[in-house]
């Protein structure tokens, strides 16, 4: 008689130096308090995103050597079921419809006992804030879409070589980035584009010798409490026109200096940020100038399953010029903006709720939003979250005219 055969090892599916993840996720947003639209004109009531994404996250490693390549793409099908897609300009589309780039790619490894090398697309996050940026320049934003998403999805890679020194409780790093990279700002013909003309588009650098940027950080990790100081000469991320009469926009590096720290006290983490920025380019004048920004806020923890933050932060223009005050800079000495963040966890930590109060100057008079979000996980794999986003128009560029999107939203994401 014979017996039943040995079961065979199962076969890894990758080897063990490549790991693969991802995620699947259909995001879908509904406007319900836009106007009906003027005669040949883009309706932005109702159906506003139905939206598959997906990202593809492979990490390698080799010998105390690792790297990472992540490609996301996303295609918006609202703009054909709703079946406005002919009120749209092809660029609009382009920026909207679909999309796929290459996000992190880089590789890092040890070059001794105390030095780090990392070289490729990454993110290198300054500061202390989650809402508010202050000294966390580093990397644009995505801002096509703004509210929806925090900060920390928003940040775009770029590619740079950065060294990091480690002695004792401190870290020094130091960094040159090689792609001048910048935010994406809503695109004329949507609903979040806050002139009614499209404005020509700025001329971006391109990589080269003389377009390389530079950056420093000094990072000390105590019993309670740290501190950073950063310095950098980069790219400003806002373009400006450096010919108005032949509408030329462009990018101009700046001189940047910064500090932030927190402290630890029980249930209260207090934090801080200052900033200077030297070379800042206009519109309406020939005159470089200075901005300070400051930023203070707390978290507190001392309620069960909840955090509470606030933030305030102020930017400041030096010897303010009255001239800022017209278009197209549209600017003020100062720019206040408050934020505060009220999360709590149920049901055994798999239901989230998070309320975000974002404003610029006192009770969003100068622009804003309110996102109220609920996040249930169904499965550690698999995630459903609902909520609404509430918009306040204002002075502040960002905000002229967006009191009109407020939007349910509603996303499924599985990540494998």
């Amino acid at each position: 008689e014979v017996g039943p055969l040995p079961e065979r090892p199962d076969s890894p599916v990758l080897p063990e130096w490549l790991e693969l993840s991802g995620s699947l996720a259909l995001q879908s947003t509904v406007n319900f308090s836009q106007s009906a639209p003027l005669p040949g004109q883009p309706d932005y009531r109702g159906l506003s995103m139905f939206r598959g994404a997906g990202e593809l996250l492979s990490d390698l490693s080799y010998e105390g050597w690792k790297a990472r390549v992540c490609i996301s793409m996303f295609y918006d099908a609202a703009y054909q079921l709703n079946g406005q897609r002919q009120f749209y300009t092809d660029e609009f589309l382009d920026q909207y419809e679909s999309e796929l780039r290459l996000d992190e790619a880089y590789m890092q490894g040890g070059l001794g006992s105390k030095l780090d090398l990392k070289i490729g697309r990454q993110i290198v996050v300054w500061g202390k804030s989650d809402n508010i940026r202050i000294t966390d320049i580093l990397n644009p934003l995505d801002l096509r879409l703004p509210g929806l998403v925090d900060i920390r999805f928003l940040r775009l890679p770029v590619t740079m070589t950065k060294l990091d020194y480690y002695q004792g409780n401190w870290n020094l790093g130091g960094m040159v980035i090689h792609e001048p990279r910048f935010n994406k700002f809503p695109i004329f013909n949507g609903e979040f584009y806050p002139l009614d003309r499209p404005l020509p588009d700025p001329e971006e650098p391109a990589i080269s010798w003389d377009n390389q940027q530079a950056a420093l950080s000094l990072n000390g990790i105590f019993s309670g409490w740290d501190i950073a100081f950063y310095g950098a000469y980069v790219f400003d991320r806002q373009p400006y026109f450096s010919d108005l009469a032949v509408a030329a926009r462009e990018y101009e590096k700046v001189l940047f200096g910064g500090i932030a720290a927190n402290y630890a006290l029980g249930n209260w983490l207090l934090k801080g940020e200052a900033a200077l920025t030297d070379g800042l380019r206009f519109s309406t004048i020939d005159e470089e100038k200075q901005r300070f920004d400051v930023l203070l806020g707390f978290d507190y923890s001392g309620f069960s399953e909840t955090t509470i933050t606030f933030e305030f932060a102020n930017r400041h223009i030096i010897n303010f010029d009255e001239r800022l005050a017209e278009p197209p800079d549209g600017q003020k000495q100062d720019w206040t903006q408050f934020a505060f963040r009220f999360t709590k966890d149920f049901l055994n930590d798999t239901l989230h709720l998070t309320l975000l109060f974002s404003s610029y100057g006192i009770f969003a008079g100068e622009g804003g939003f309110e996102r109220f979000q609920l996040e249930y996980d169904v499965r550690d794999n698999l995630k459903l979250t609902g909520g609404i986003v509430l918009y306040q128009s204002g002075d502040f560029p960002s905000f002229q005219d967006a009191g009109d999107n407020d939007r349910l939203l509603l996303e499924v994401e599985y990540r494998f």
